[in-house]
């Protein structure tokens, strides 16, 4: 008999974000092929006799390359297998979900797709911001900070003159060079940025800044994520204050930079 493959989303990071699904499904699960940052709480869901396989990367260094996971799968499904391959965030979102999916159709394996939280709405959930406000941004982008090697370059000057709320993922920690690419574009250096290190664990850091400071901003620990746009400003401007009056992080903040926040919101605004 052949078995099935579920491409499941794990979500942000914390456990009880995970799908009722996701979790009935890796509860089932006779193996599961994951990726590195998934926490040792969600892969304990899977039942004791599950085989629980690490194929991801971290920092570029693979467990295990692509074509390695296409062809685990395919095997294992063939071998009468229910295999969950668990994907941080949501599948289909900077996931490779695209060649996983056209490898299984060529062998005829069954397979579902199982949406997690996307890591973006983790971040926004912990930065305590809305990605999207009426007269301001009724966007968002999701765009990649690392690109596959001979891949064509972000169309920065396009995603500025949109007026998008910009979600940076695997923004890497040349963070200058984002900033610098943002300024080339138009965007104004007090444009706040937020970088939100491991959203929704114990772990997770907000470290507040904007584009004129970025490249000054430290390194987190990943995933991280880099949240940029004037949306963050009721959010960001308390939290740089308090940077300037106790030193958070021993990151500076020039408040020749920082801007005031706006008149207090209301509800029609959002």
């Amino acid at each position: 008999m052949t078995g099935k493959v579920y491409l499941v989303g794990a979500g942000p990071g914390d456990p009880e974000l995970l799908t009722l699904k996701a979790s009935r499904v890796l509860r089932n699960a006779d193996v599961v092929l994951h990726d590195e940052l998934i926490g040792h709480e969600i892969l304990r869901m899977a039942p004791p006799h599950a085989q629980i396989d690490n194929v991801g990367k971290r920092c570029g260094d693979k467990h295990t390359s692509q074509e390695g996971i296409n062809s685990a799968m395919v095997s294992l499904a063939q071998a009468g297998m229910q295999v969950v391959r668990l994907k941080g965030g949501d599948p289909s979102i900077f996931g490779r979900l695209s060649e996983e999916i056209a490898a299984l159709r060529e062998a005829h394996i069954e397979f579902e797709i199982v949406p997690g939280v996307s890591a973006a709405l983790g971040a926004a959930s912990v930065a305590q911001v809305s990605l999207t406000r009426r007269h301001i941004s009724s966007a968002v982008v999701f765009v990649a900070g690392h690109l596959a090697a001979g891949s064509d370059p972000t169309n920065w000057s396009a995603l500025v003159a949109s007026g998008a709320t910009l979600v940076v993922y695997m923004p890497g920690r040349e963070y200058s060079l984002i900033a610098g690419q943002l300024s080339i574009s138009g965007l104004s250096g007090e444009t706040d940025c937020a970088i939100v290190s491991r959203a929704t664990t114990p772990e997770e850091q907000v470290v507040w800044t904007n584009v004129g400071r970025l490249g000054e901003a430290p390194h987190l620990p990943a995933p991280t994520l880099l949240l940029i746009g004037n949306v963050l400003r009721p959010a960001a401007w308390p939290r740089l204050q308090q940077e300037l009056s106790a030193g958070v992080r021993g990151f500076p903040i020039d408040p020749a930079v920082a801007v005031p926040m706006e008149s207090p919101l209301q509800a029609a605004d959002f």
